[in-house]
């Protein structure tokens, strides 16, 4: 295993995409038994962080979509490089890369198929964007769920604004976080439905811009375009149930998603304060639970648990 020297977040990377991994397997599973060939959306696809997802997925047709043409652009290299190196006989997914505003801007517009139809709109870590206004919410949710088939499937993750909120009431300033994420509100106590924006930072680097998102008005906005919540779990409820399946364990050492405490003399510690494996350290002690564990520190445990994960369907 590599030390993990490049990065202080390393392992809750890797946690948070190991989940990714699961949730869409699972729904690719499911959709994949109601429909022969799957086509994707990937509302907010980045560089193309999850094309692999979509390849071991086996699906038919994916279109990404992202408001940062330099992130576009990325993201198609990275499909033409997968595209290259696949065999002769191998099965790769057809691809299609919109530049567009996802939250102002309509899709269905700008696809080569104005026809075209999805079984699964997937949104990881962007949602929450749209909720600077109602109309653009609106819009983000209508580029999400017009184009779903009856039995299609709209999955995503996004910050908890109820447990943003606790945290920051907590908080003796408008601000909280630790080593790892640094969450700034501008006021306490006025969290109004839309435009209620926060400052994020992870590892030191200051993102745009993030708004709350309402999860209650969100699911009853999601009525409209025929929508029924399936399921909306934090990651901490989402890993404990999914990680009694052995496949799910099996993928979480491969993916390197937890560290190992205590750590041997090939391994280190991805924090240096012992005070960061207090919980695990008690969980050994206490417990009868066979050393090591697999873990996060205590920080990228607060910072990843600040989401939540949902799936909703499309209904006929």
């Amino acid at each position: 295993m590599p030390w993990p020297s490049q990065s202080r977040i390393f392992y809750m990377r890797n946690f948070n995409n190991w989940l990714k991994s699961v949730l869409i397997g699972e729904v690719l599973d499911k959709v994949r038994r109601r429909h022969g060939e799957l086509c994707v959306l990937d509302l907010g696809c980045g560089k193309g962080g999850d094309l692999l997802k979509w390849r071991k997925g086996h699906i038919g047709r994916l279109v990404c979509a992202d408001i940062a043409a330099v992130s576009v652009e990325q993201c198609q290299q990275r499909y033409s490089d997968m595209r290259r190196k696949c065999r002769p006989n191998d099965e790769i997914f057809a691809a299609e890369f919109i530049v567009a505003d996802c939250t102002k801007e309509l899709l269905s517009e700008k696809l080569k198929d104005p026809e075209m139809t999805f079984d699964l709109c997937s949104c990881q870590f962007v949602y929450h964007y749209s909720f600077e206004s109602r109309a653009q919410a609106d819009t983000m949710l209508r580029n999400a769920c017009e184009r779903l088939r009856p039995g299609g499937f709209f999955i995503g993750t996004t910050p908890d604004a109820f447990e943003l909120v606790k945290r920051l009431e907590e908080s003796e300033s408008n601000s909280f976080g630790n080593e790892v994420y640094r969450v700034t509100f501008q006021k306490k106590g006025d969290y109004p439905l839309f435009g209620c924006q926060y400052d994020f930072s992870l590892e030191g680097v200051v993102n745009v811009p993030e708004f709350l998102v309402y999860f209650p008005l969100f699911e009853e906005m999601a009525k409209k375009y025929n929508m029924r919540l399936v399921f909306k779990k934090t990651f901490r409820e989402f890993f404990e149930e999914k990680i009694q399946n052995e496949q799910h364990k099996f993928l979480m050492k491969k993916m390197q998603a937890l560290e190992q405490y205590p750590a041997d003399e090939r391994n280190k510690l991805a924090s240096d304060s012992p005070a960061e494996y207090e919980h695990v350290k008690q969980r050994i002690e206490c417990a009868d639970v066979k050393a090591p564990l697999g873990t996060l520190s205590q920080s990228e445990w607060e910072a990843t648990s600040i989401y939540l994960v949902f799936a909703f369907e499309k209904m006929s």
